[in-house]
């Protein structure tokens, strides 16, 4: 490495040390129990935590119920304070609000639901103060069907003392009421179906136009979220509608590399109105239709997402290439090593009990992840690679590479394809074991999201609360605050970490001993890329 290089990471340690050790400062106005803060549409009041100001349930739009199917329009304003002490509510949808206490599970989620549900949430530890802290805006997870922002797990309070940052977390319409593509049948539904899109720009609109009062920075806006959280991240670089609205992005186990077609998505809105005996003639009755009705009837389409619409998305997210509208922006994208141990064998707990004789079966249920390669070869292969691997482990290690770490292989790979003068992005592989039912799920999906937002306190029924879990908590967390700081992640905890490169594809494994590795799990990577990549549901 040059030597400019090397002094340009060595400041960026230094001030990622320095942002990290950061505490409010009595000057921020922590001593008063109910802050209040001025917004373009009125005056909010919120509360103080630990010297941090919360604000919850602040509108950034109009209640959707009027404008179904449509594009969304900011809130109108209001006279008075309006009380920002209680989250907004959570989309409508047909999950519930999280699983039990038993095994692996997220903290349920929280609040009523509805379709007047365009909420953002706003943790800082100073307003007014001309601080020009980082902004981390987080997206919510659940894929485009189910999830919020009203999550403990979420809490901003641990980011912002760790690093004086503002966070932020919102809700925007999912399934059909935010991606339900209507506009190939019947005029007047042109934005159906990217509206879910179309709330995350007018939300990150209201945090440029607003963020200031809180004092956060609108110039050093970080967009960050797992699994569906990320593949909106991903969508969002790719939109020009949010272009100029962030500067920095993190995607966590959750890529788009493309958006459904329009004939995908339009089939797919037919076999909705076709559980709701409604015909095509009488489309317009959607708008009116009782919000449980249409509720009822989301299991119909099987999948939801953003449409290539030549409108809002013109493009796909990140194919054939990494999008140029987004080339400037510094990325981190990562995954943990063991996907698919929540993604399927949360829903299957047939799949930890696999023996060699049955494991062909079960792979073959997954198969369309594995494209035309021979299955009986590709379990020969991963037997030779890892020959201490259970069944169970290499079923788990297959559909891991093959249906989740593959999109993000494609995405990392395309950003460097980019020419010179483009942005950095960096890799990591959370490798960290969840001491959760005796380790069984290894390193699953969600993981990452306790560690990187330091809440593992809140996430016993995910990281356990040990020292081990708050000191990679700590690690990874320093790490993303030190991105939005300064779009680089190297602080003084971790090994220097490399912007990824295809000539060693160097990726942070985040583990108890955090280190660098050069193309790890290479011989899987090779294998996985012989299949022609398809985006689920589109």
């Amino acid at each position: 490495m040059n030597r400019r290089l090397l002094l340009k990471q060595s400041v960026y340690c230094a001030a990622a040390v320095f942002a990290s050790r950061a505490l409010p400062s009595a000057a921020s106005g922590a001593a008063n129990p109910s802050p209040e803060a001025s917004i373009t549409t009125g005056r909010v009041r919120g509360y103080t935590e630990r010297a941090i100001h919360a604000f919850k349930g602040i509108p950034y739009g109009a209640d959707t119920a009027q404008r179904r199917f449509m594009a969304p329009i900011p809130p109108l304003p209001w006279t008075g304070i309006r009380e920002a002490t209680s989250f907004g509510s959570r989309a409508p949808q047909s999950s519930g609000q999280g699983r039990g206490k038993a095994g692996y599970h997220l903290p349920p989620e929280l609040g009523p639901s509805g379709e007047d549900c365009l909420y953002l949430n706003v943790w800082t530890p100073g307003l007014r103060d001309g601080r020009k802290r980082p902004v981390m805006v987080y997206i919510h997870g659940g894929g485009y069907n189910g999830g919020s922002g009203n999550n403990a797990l979420y809490d901003g309070v641990n980011l912002c003392r760790r690093g004086d940052v503002v966070v932020v977390t919102l809700n925007h319409r999912l399934n059909l009421f935010g991606f339900l593509y209507l506009a190939a049948l019947a005029p007047g539904f042109e934005d159906s179906g990217n509206a879910g899109m179309l709330d995350l720009v007018l939300a990150l609109k209201w945090v440029q136009e607003n963020i200031e009062e809180f004092g956060g920075d609108p110039k050093r806006v970080l967009i960050f979220g797992q699994s569906g959280g990320g593949a909106k991240c991903a969508t969002l670089m790719g939109m020009a509608a949010a272009r100029g609205l962030f500067g920095r992005v993190i995607t966590m186990s959750g890529q788009q590399i493309t958006a459904s077609r329009p004939e995908t998505a339009t089939a797919r809105s037919r076999a909705v109105l076709a559980a709701l005996n409604l015909p095509e003639s009488r489309i317009g009755e959607l708008r009116s239709m009782p919000m449980e009705q249409l509720i009822g009837a989301t299991h119909a389409a099987g999948y939801f997402g953003p449409v290539k619409d030549g409108r809002t998305l013109v493009r796909d997210p990140f194919d054939p290439d990494a999008p140029p509208l987004s080339a400037h922006i510094p990325m981190i994208l990562g995954n943990t090593r063991d996907e698919t141990r929540y993604l399927i064998g949360g829903g299957d707990p047939s799949a930890f009990s696999l023996a060699w004789e049955t494991l062909p079966a079960k792979l073959a249920q997954h198969a369309q992840f594995l494209g035309g390669l021979d299955q009986a070869d590709v379990i020969r292969q991963y037997r030779a690679m890892y020959p201490a691997y259970s069944a169970t482990d290499v079923f788990f290690a297959i559909t891991t590479a093959s249906r989740s770490w593959r999109g993000q292989l494609i995405e990392a790979e395309r950003r460097a394809e980019q020419p010179a003068g483009a942005a950095p992005s960096w890799v990591y592989e959370l490798d960290w074991r969840t001491p959760i039912d005796q380790s069984q799920w290894g390193a699953p999906h969600m993981l990452d999201i306790p560690l990187a937002l330091d809440n593992v306190e809140v996430a016993d029924g995910m990281t356990g609360d040990g020292a081990e879990a708050k000191r990679l908590a700590g690690l990874m967390s320093d790490a993303f605050i030190a991105f939005a700081r300064t779009g680089n992640p190297n602080h003084a905890g971790l090994p220097n970490w490399l912007p990824y490169n295809l000539a060693k594809r160097p990726t942070m494994s985040f583990d108890a001993q955090p280190r660098l590795v050069e193309d790890p799990r290479g011989q899987e990577r090779r294998l996985v890329e012989q299949v022609p990549y398809t985006q689920p549901g589109t």
